[in-house]
Order: C-alpha cells, then sequence, then structure tokens
C-alpha cells in the first residue's frame, strides 16, 4: 500500500494540531506535526509530504487579522516552495485559521493558476461576536475539489470571529461560474441559508463556508472537519445512536473523518 505523508502545521498561536493528525491516522496516512519556524529554517522539508494541512487557532493572535501575519512570515520565506508543492500536484487544506492563511497568500481561490494574488477575505462575522455552534452544510457536486468525492450533506462545528467570506461581485460570479464554490452554509434539510443567521453563522456572501482552487487540490473551509472524529464529538449523538435503534457507529456520523479519507484516497490512486 502506497505510504501517504501528511504535514500538520503548528506554530504560534495555532491549535487542534493533535486532532488533525488523529483524524488524517484515522484516514490511513502518516501525520507529523511540524513548526512553521522547522519549514523556514530548513530542518523540515515540504518534499517528505503529499498533504500539507493549514490548522485552526489564532496564529499570532490574529493581530492585524486572521491568518495575516501568518501568510507574510510564510510567503517571505517559503512562498515558492508552497506553489512548487501544489504544482507537484500535492494536497493543501486550511481549516478555519489556515482557510484565512490561505486566501491571504493568494494560494486560493488560485484564479488563472495564479497563486500570488489575493482576491477574496475573510473578515468579521455580521453578527459583532465569536460563534461556537454546529453548522449544515451543502456540498456542491459539480466542484472539482478531491476532499469533498462523494459527499452531499455534512455537519461541522465552526468557532470563529471573522469567518464571512467577502470579495467583489465579479469575483464571486467566477467562483460560481468555475465551480469553485465547495461548501455553502445551509438549512438541516440541504436547501441555502440564505444569508439568515444562525444557519449562516458569519454573514458570508452566498452562503459560501469553503472554496477550492481551480485543480480542486487547495481547499480552504471555515467549519472544523477534524472535530468530527468520532460520533461522540457531536451535541446530539445519543440522539442519533437511539435513531438508529443502538446500532453501532456509522461513516455517516463521522463525515469529517470522510474528508481526510478522500485526500489519501486521491493520492494513493495517483
Amino acid at each position: 500500500m502506497k505510504h501517504i505523508h501528511a504535514l500538520v502545521l503548528t506554530g504560534y498561536g495555532l491549535n487542534c494540531d493533535h486532532e488533525t493528525a488523529h483524524a488524517l491516522e484515522l484516514a490511513g496516512a502518516n501525520a507529523t506535526r511540524i513548526h512553521i519556524n522547522a519549514l523556514i529554517d530548513g530542518s523540515a522539508s515540504l518534499d517528505d509530504f503529499q498533504i500539507m494541512v493549514f490548522i485552526g487557532g489564532f496564529s499570532w493572535a490574529d493581530d492585524h487579522g486572521a491568518g495575516v501575519i501568518q501568510a507574510v512570515r510564510m510567503r517571505t520565506h517559503i512562498g515558492e516552495d508552497l506553489i512548487r508543492f501544489i504544482e507537484k500536484g500535492n494536497l493543501i487544506l486550511g481549516i478555519c485559521n489556515g482557510f484565512q492563511t490561505l486566501v491571504n497568500l493568494g494560494l486560493l481561490p488560485g484564479f488563472d493558476n495564479d497563486y500570488r494574488q489575493r482576491s477574496v477575505a475573510l473578515i468579521a462575522n455580521d453578527c459583532g461576536n465569536f460563534r461556537d455552534d454546529w453548522v449544515h452544510l451543502k456540498v456542491n457536486p459539480d466542484t472539482p475539489c478531491v476532499f469533498t468525492k462523494g459527499l452531499d450533506q455534512m455537519e461541522l462545528p465552526i468557532r470563529h470571529g471573522e469567518g464571512k467570506f467577502y470579495a467583489e461581485e465579479t469575483a464571486i460570479d467566477r467562483l460560481a461560474a468555475d465551480k469553485q464554490v465547495v461548501l455553502q452554509y445551509a438549512l438541516a434539510n440541504g436547501h441555502p441559508a440564505g444569508g439568515n443567521f444562525p444557519a449562516n453563522p458569519n454573514g458570508s456572501v452566498n452562503d459560501i463556508a469553503g472554496i477550492c482552487d481551480p485543480t480542486g487540490r487547495v481547499f480552504g473551509l471555515m467549519p472544523h472537519p477534524e472535530a468530527y472524529h468520532h460520533p461522540t464529538n457531536h451535541p446530539d449523538w445519543t440522539r442519533m445512536r437511539a435513531q438508529k435503534g443502538g446500532a453501532g457507529w456509522t461513516a455517516e456520523m463521522m463525515l469529517g473523518t470522510r474528508l481526510f479519507e478522500n485526500a489519501v484516497n486521491y493520492l494513493r490512486s495517483q
């Protein structure tokens, strides 16, 4: 079996690294937590990995905006290495603060395969405060995103204060036309949230919760898939199990892990 090696980025103010590494291991990858400084000083190399995950948290305390300082630091020191990593056919996932970093770096949305130009933003929630909740998500079946293949609807936790997806109308239209909108906030029945709070927890334009680049190999989302790696992570897990007659756990009850499994299976098929 082909071994897939995943890098889980750690650093100043980041968290969820242990959960993310655990989810990757459950998906069949060999996950290693690597500090940002190790990539910068050369003691660790991207060449040893096929998946890189920018995790959640509050990098550099979100000073100057969420993900801004981390993006500047990485662009300055390893910006070209990140682009080469993508060009080799590898995968990048950005979760919450990681998503914010990816858009600040310009790795998303990657229009015209330009991974240097920033064209979208994640800004302060319309509600004016930090949101810690679970949300329903609709998956775009036509997107090229390799992480969401075979998925239709999901429920994942969010925890962010700057999660509103925003861009000029031309960029929003292009994301839709190019099928780069991967996830949208939705109602429990899968219908669009229509911008209505709390189904859309932050006021994101067009209910956008996650996007990918044109290749589908770079993906960023505000919800936390690594936080749903076991049924008991869900606040209603006892009710869900009772509805199944006390049956054992099913894949449908751990959809967060499916994102990581899709990534591993994609790379093994290459």
